[in-house]
Parts: C-alpha cells; structure tokens; sequence
C-alpha cells in the first residue's frame, strides 16, 4: 500500500505532503535528512529495504516533509528560526499524529535523527519510541550559538542533562524503540554517544550502538533500520 497526501496545513500556513507504505503494524513517523523531502526514503531505496516487514504488517511508514530550509538552516534571526520549528513541532502533534491511530516511532538519519529524539524528548506520552542513526544534537550549531528562552528547550544536548520530571522521564523508559546509533568515525560520534549515556544515566535504558567506520550513507542505513525495526 502507497498512499501519498497533500493537505493545507493552518499550524505552517502552507501545503505539506506525507507519504505512507503500508497499513497494519507500529507506525514509523519518518523524518528525512537536512532540507529533504518526504520521498527521501523512497528514492534512496530506504522503502525498498523495509518492504517485507511493511508487507508482512509489522511496520507502516509514513515518511513527513520537513521545513528545515525555513527554520534551522532559513536566513534571519536565531529566534525567528525557532518558532519555525515550534509551528512545525505543531504541525506534526496536531495534523499528523491523530491519522497515525497509535503512538508512532519517530525514526531518521543524519538531521533527521534529531527531528526524532527532540520530538520524543518533548512529547514523551505522544510517541511510543525513537530510532536515531547518524545524528547530531546540539542545536546551537543551526542557531548561532544561542541557548536562550525556547531555544533551550529544543537542545537535547542542553536541557536533557538536568531533566528530573518524571512526567517526561517515566513514558521515556517506557517506549518501545530507544535507539541511538552511528558510525565509530562519524564526525558526529561524540553527540550520539554522549546522548546515549545521558539517556542511560536518566534510567531510560536507550540502546547507543557505534558501528564500525564511516557509515553515515543510506547502505549502512538501511542495514541498521533492518536490524532496529
């Protein structure tokens, strides 16, 4: 089953297209890397490599657009580049997570691996895990350095360290998927392995798995979500 949506969106005041590959199974809320769109994974043969689980009902994709050129990587204001995201954090609680009809896990590569720990982290009760290959997590990099306000709060890299809430802590260690995973010489490594022991050191239990080389290309990718999902 394929299935490709187009619909307004009033959280971003603008058209936003989804596609979905199956119907049956837990629901994976895919992210693509940097400034890419929602037939990334379908084009890279990511789709491809999953079909037998979307056709045996163990998994359904549905693979989201991202606004990354008008939020992390847009001209302007740090601030301005902030409640950008927000809007599309928005967009995604309000308009595509109720179609989903059951806590997805948010999954991506490279920049799309902090679209799914940072909506996991936020909204805990709202996703049911998180699949992170290759990423990056300290947000200051897209946001001139700044830490302030709201820009705090979409940093795993700075407010995970002194999260206690158990509100957030406890749907965190209940989550199906918990994984967080890159190449040994990635020249992200550091964020992903430091994010995983944070994440252990809270009692969430996540997996951090390094594999060796490189391996942040769709190859390695697709091996790893095989193994993961």
């Amino acid at each position: 089953m394929r299935q490709y949506l187009k619909e307004w969106s009033p959280a971003l005041g603008r058209e936003m297209e989804v596609l979905r590959f199956g119907g049956t199974g837990l629901p994976l809320l895919v992210f693509p890397t940097s400034q890419g769109r929602f037939y990334q994974w379908e084009d890279f043969g990511m789709v491809a490599a999953l079909q037998d689980k979307i056709e045996a009902g163990y998994i359904q994709l549905w693979c989201v657009d991202s606004v990354d050129s008008e939020s992390w990587y847009a001209p302007g204001p740090p601030a301005a580049r902030v409640q950008r995201h927000l809007q599309y954090e928005r967009y995604l609680l309000d308009e595509v997570l109720p179609r989903l009809g059951g806590r997805p896990v948010a999954a991506g590569t490279s920049f799309g691996a902090l679209h799914s720990l940072l909506l996991a982290l936020r909204h805990p009760t709202r996703l049911n895990g998180f699949v992170g290959l290759s990423g990056a997590y300290d947000t200051q990099r897209w946001l001139d350095g700044n830490q302030e306000d709201q820009a705090y709060f979409i940093n795993p890299m700075a407010f995970l360290p002194g999260l206690s809430d158990e509100a957030y802590l406890r749907p965190l260690r209940h989550m199906e998927k918990k994984v967080i995973a890159s190449g040994e010489q990635d020249p992200n490594v550091a964020e992903s392995r430091r994010v995983g022991m944070l994440l252990q050191e809270k009692g969430v239990g996540a997996r951090l798995d390094l594999w060796p080389g490189w391996a942040h290309d769709w190859p390695y990718w697709k091996e790893m979500m095989r193994k993961y999902v």
